[in-house]
């Protein structure tokens, strides 16, 4: 399906997103199967249409010829091709949903939307929805089935946090996706942003650019990640659709940061995981390093973790493990790394514990290590006087 449109480029998903799918397709491949049959269901989908009928008004294109116009220009922008169907559905909240069919456009609109909303906002609005129909159709329908399995996991009873946090991520750039689609659909992210604040507040008239100014402001005093469940705060869709048109080039890093932030043991999705084994890894490397610190005891300690470890393991320093990249939950969890290897080398434990306080010092993280050392290796008043006896030595020298 060709979706490009001019200087917009190509509506390509997200890293992140194809970077789930891989995951669970590559590792969960019973329940990928599964997945793939429950989609595709004639039942199901004949079930989906028959509610559509019941519970909404269909606008038929004769008689709602001017919003048929707008969605077939949309189709159009998009490069889809397929039969479509506009329903309206009771409710006095403005909103817009897509139910998914293969091969056909079902779209839902709620409240007073076709009424309140300037052509080229509909059109953003349209967009938007059809955008989730272009993702959900490309290769082979592999987004939609990752959706899919994250949505079955989180209604099963148990399901892990790191599942619940991966469906809530994958969420909020599938949203970002679908607001790329209205701004294409349209041709510009002005009306993209004012149909977005429209739907929100119920307001009539939207200056989009002073919107994006209010969003540079609030935007200006955060100090974390977006904790959204499905969609991302408006001004982040906003300013995530600003860079997009705009300044492409900082968008990844700036996604990082409103999306995710520092990589936290307490919210890890399953991407986060892979990372964090990925950076274990490294740090290893890392601590032994220019040392000789690699006796046989520390390297079976290790390889019960890393079967495959090897003896020139790369790393990059401790630049990824900055307070902007990892929170204090993942030093706390190195310290704990390196006291395991301090302690199961009684030979070398000086020495090691040596290597180990260097490191926490320059993570930042000597006064947590300090408390690994009192509650996880027993140490009293006097091993931690001699501790920082040892430290104050190695300082001068």
């Amino acid at each position: 399906m060709d979706v490009s449109s001019g200087k917009y480029g190509t509506l390509v998903p997200f890293e992140y997103q194809a970077s789930v799918a891989s995951y669970l397709h590559d590792n969960e491949r019973e329940v990928w199967d599964w997945a793939v049959e429950r989609t595709s269901r004639a039942d199901q989908l004949d079930s989906l249409r028959a509610a559509l009928l019941r519970d909404t008004y269909r606008l038929d294109p004769q008689s709602h010829a001017d919003v048929h116009a707008v969605l077939n220009t949309a189709m159009e922008r998009l490069g889809i091709q397929v039969p479509a169907t506009l329903y309206q559905s009771p409710g006095d909240q403005m909103n817009a949903s897509l139910y998914f069919v293969p091969g056909e456009v079902h779209i839902i609109v709620q409240g007073p939307l076709l009424e309140r909303m300037s052509q080229d906002e509909l059109l953003a609005i349209l967009g938007h929805e059809l955008a989730h129909y272009v993702l959900w159709s490309r290769d082979g329908g592999r987004f939609l089935i990752a959706e899919r399995i994250l949505a079955n996991a989180l209604a099963a009873p148990g399901t892990s946090p790191s599942l619940r946090e991966t469906y809530r991520r994958y969420s909020l750039y599938t949203e970002l996706y679908a607001d790329r689609g209205g701004a294409i659909a349209c041709g510009t992210v002005g009306p993209a942003i004012s149909s977005l604040v429209k739907v929100i507040t119920g307001i009539r008239t939207v200056d989009p650019e002073a919107y994006l100014k209010q969003a540079r402001e609030i935007e200006s005093s955060l100090k974390s990640a977006s904790d959204a469940h499905s969609h991302p705060e408006t001004f982040i869709r906003a300013r995530a659709l600003e860079l997009w048109h705009g300044d492409a080039d900082v968008l990844t890093q700036w996604l990082l940061a409103r999306l995710h932030g520092p990589l936290a043991l307490e919210n890890l999705d399953l991407p986060g995981q892979l990372q964090l084994q990925q950076l274990t890894r490294e740090f290893l490397s890392y601590y032994l390093a220019g040392t000789d610190l690699g006796s046989d005891a520390v390297l079976a300690q290790i390889r019960s973790t890393f079967p495959d470890w090897r003896d020139d393991e790369p790393h990059s320093g401790l630049l990824a493990f900055a307070p902007d990249r990892v929170d204090d939950g993942v030093r706390d969890y190195l310290n704990a790394l390196m006291l395991d290897l301090v302690l199961v080398d009684g030979d070398q434990q000086d020495a090691a514990l040596m290597r180990a306080a260097s490191i926490a010092n320059q993570l930042g993280s000597m006064d947590r290590f300090q408390q690994n050392l009192r509650r996880d290796a027993g140490f009293g008043r006097r091993e931690l006087d001699r501790f920082k006896r040892q430290l104050a030595k190695e300082a001068a020298a």
